[in-house]
């Protein structure tokens, strides 16, 4: 924080009501407001500001979470108090859903690069999950995997964009970044994803599934994939097998061979 900023938020701490002091100073873009809500891991911390939403983060407690927000944005952030019950109820849905809906995100201090991933990511239907590599070619940069999942730990706003729908190419869950290892499996399960069966076709090497009526091939988790019935379900290691048998792909899930 620069030395005119914390100058400016002096002043107006010692000239505003405390009361008021939080929508002055985020109203004039010197802090962003948070609010705690519950999420399907359990509370976490939502900032905003005029922009949008600028952060998501586990609720341990304010004094820390004012710490590490200060640090990654250089800029405070204040208890908010009250907000439009409008509001709340749009940051709960999003936060239940897993997508930002209609909810503004603040994502201006991020690269192209990674808002793009970002934004990707959070087209990820609820329950699905997508390798990293699917997002990369998804934005036209198809062998970004690992930068992929590079801005995915760096997600300002886990939850409400869904990086938790993100695996590794062979399927497993890989490492999530807000709060315990376990919260992105946690998460998964919360919205209906059978995370047991979907490690079980991974270890057995698989990486995606058809119907032999359809002559379509997708990935597991696909909404089509999950309607296949055990006697027309056929399974693949790669597209290169799936196209071998006949297969195209689904046009939903645009399965493809993803690093």
């Amino acid at each position: 924080m620069t030395d005119v900023l914390s100058a400016r938020l002096a002043a107006l701490r010692a000239e505003a009501p405390p009361e008021v002091l939080p929508g002055i100073l985020a109203e004039v873009g010197i802090a962003d407001r948070y609010v705690r809500r519950d999420s399907p891991i359990g509370p976490v911390y939502v900032a905003l500001n005029r922009a949008g939403v600028s952060c998501v983060d586990v609720a341990y407690d304010e004094a820390r979470f004012e710490r590490r927000f200060a640090r990654r944005f250089g800029r405070p952030a204040i208890p908010a108090g009250t907000l439009p019950d409008r509001l709340l109820s749009r940051i709960d849905r999003a936060l239940a859903e897993g997508r930002p809906a209609s909810l503004d995100l603040d994502l201006r201090g991020l690269t192209s690069f990674r808002r793009a991933v970002l934004l990707k990511a959070a087209e990820i239907p609820r329950s699905e999950v997508r390798p990293y590599g699917w997002v990369a070619r998804e934005i036209g940069r198809p062998g970004a995997g690992r930068a992929v999942g590079s801005a995915l730990a760096a997600n300002p706003v886990p939850i409400i964009v869904p990086c938790h729908r993100v695996v590794r190419s062979d399927g497993g869950f890989g490492e999530y970044s807000l709060g315990r290892p376990g919260n992105k499996r946690a998460l998964l399960e919360a919205e209906g994803l059978d995370a047991g069966e979907h490690e079980r076709f991974a270890r057995r090497g698989m990486r995606f599934v058809g119907s032999d009526t359809t002559r379509v091939f997708c990935l597991p988790t696909c909404r089509h994939a999950r309607r296949i019935s055990s006697a027309h379900r056929v399974e693949f290691r790669d597209h290169i097998a799936a196209t071998a048998a006949g297969y195209r792909p689904c046009s939903r899930c645009r399965p493809a061979e993803a690093a």
